[in-house]
């Protein structure tokens, strides 16, 4: 187990350029089983969980050659029985396997997936979903088993807009031939790129973008070469660094107009808005961070939600610069029961928060952090951690440290090149 050496006090300056979308690396990896030609992506980032999920492929046959952040795909022959449990219960995206195998091969056995412990996270969409195109379901001593002889188009309806049930039952239907309808789909820039990569396959999708889908699958899907958009919650990460620490950022060929806005709302509440120049984002350095009351001077709220409302992957990053804007805010977390227990950490490093309940906390700023001992909880709070120590007084330790490496691509060097003081230990 390693951990992060952080001390506290360097105001980061410099540049810095996102990688692809990891939300959008786990089923775009897992779409190249949908078709036997090659299937190549670019700006794959370099991070715990793509590596796992290119070793679930090959357990089922696929050939998968990585260079640099180019990952090329052949899905040549797939063994669908040759899934490895272990590998299935270390991340959440495992059960985007789903989807793909049960439309190339007909059957699919899936040990429950793992990822982060943040709450409940349903799976009954993706199978309520996959059942109504015709699977049948089983429950095993190994876990889950779906099988079809035939996936069948069908009208759905999710019973909630999950991200990951949108993009299992997308790629399904693009295999599968006739009109595919999803209603209440996720709209989130990952599950566009999804679509986008399905429709370079040969399927025809509209709506994309919306929470209204129509997929014209087809049988015969070919190879294609697509690059990722950027990791969106990966640059908000840095721009909160520069932000609590009193530092200036340019985040490079990033920009897409309907991110910025959902990004830079809760940014600008806190004080910590950017500009716009060109592709990139430019935060620079300002004397204080202020909270923007509601009208009559009301203690603003901020709350997550399905796209386009705030992420709850950022909810975590904007606590911690709350922690050093001037006022008091209300973070009100939806999607996962469990996101907001982390934050009795922050509280003992100085924060001035009250947990109103295990879904909303009330943070008074600003405050002066100090170091302390920590460990990473998920990805999202670990990278908030990171955060806190990089504005803190004095040291702290992150342990826990490859739980932040699931979704940061070499976070520890990427800061230092900035200017933070962080180091890596094992």
């Amino acid at each position: 187990m390693s951990r992060f050496v952080v001390r506290g006090g360097n105001a980061l300056q410099g540049s810095f350029t996102p990688t692809g979308n990891k939300n959008a690396a786990l089923p775009m990896l897992a779409a190249c089983l949908l078709t036997d030609q090659e299937v190549t992506l670019r700006r794959v980032p370099d991070i715990a969980d793509v590596q796992v999920m290119c070793d679930l492929l090959r357990t089922l046959g696929v050939s998968v050659v990585r260079n640099g952040d180019v990952v090329r795909l052949r899905a040549s022959e797939v063994n669908p029985d040759g899934l490895s449990p272990e590998f299935c219960k270390q991340i959440r995206g495992s059960i985007l396997l789903a989807g793909p195998l049960l439309a190339r091969c007909g059957r699919v056995q899936l040990a429950p997936p793992g990822g982060d412990v943040i709450g409940r996270r349903r799976l009954d969409a993706h199978v309520h979903g996959l059942q109504e195109m015709g699977a049948g379901l089983k429950f095993t001593s190994k876990g889950m088993e779906l099988t079809c002889n035939e996936l069948k188009p069908a009208d759905l309806l999710l019973d909630e807009a999950s991200v990951t049930a949108s993009e299992n039952l997308i790629m399904a239907a693009a295999a599968t031939p006739g009109i595919n309808v999803i209603y209440n789909a996720a709209c989130e820039p990952h599950v566009q790129d999804v679509c986008r990569l399905v429709e370079a396959m040969g399927a025809e999708v509209t709506g994309i973008g919306t929470n209204r889908l129509v997929i014209k699958g087809s049988k015969n899907l070919g190879g294609a070469d697509v690059e990722l958009g950027a990791d969106y919650i990966e640059a908000a990460s840095y721009l909160a660094a520069a932000a609590v620490t009193g530092g200036s950022i340019r985040v490079c060929n990033v920009h897409v107009p309907s991110i910025y806005r959902v990004l830079h709302r809760s940014f600008n509440r806190l004080g910590a808005g950017w500009e716009v120049d060109g592709r990139d984002w430019v935060y620079k350095a300002r004397e204080k961070l202020q909270v923007g009351d509601d009208l009559g001077g009301a203690i603003p709220k901020i709350e997550d939600g399905i796209w386009p409302a705030t992420p709850s992957d950022m909810m975590s990053l904007l606590l911690v610069v709350a922690t050093k804007a001037e006022g008091s805010v209300l973070f009100f977390e939806k999607m996962f029961e469990s996101r907001m227990v982390w934050t009795d950490r922050l509280i003992s490093m100085g924060a001035r928060i009250v947990q109103c309940d295990p879904h909303r906390v009330l943070v008074n700023g600003p405050c002066q952090l100090t170091g302390s001992l920590q460990t990473s909880p998920d990805i999202r709070a670990g990278m908030a951690l990171i955060l806190a120590a990089l504005s803190a007084e004095g040291e702290s330790v992150i342990e826990n440290a490859q739980m932040i490496d699931r979704g940061y691509q070499q976070m520890d060097l990427r800061l230092r090149e900035l200017g933070a003081n962080i180091e890596r230990s094992e």
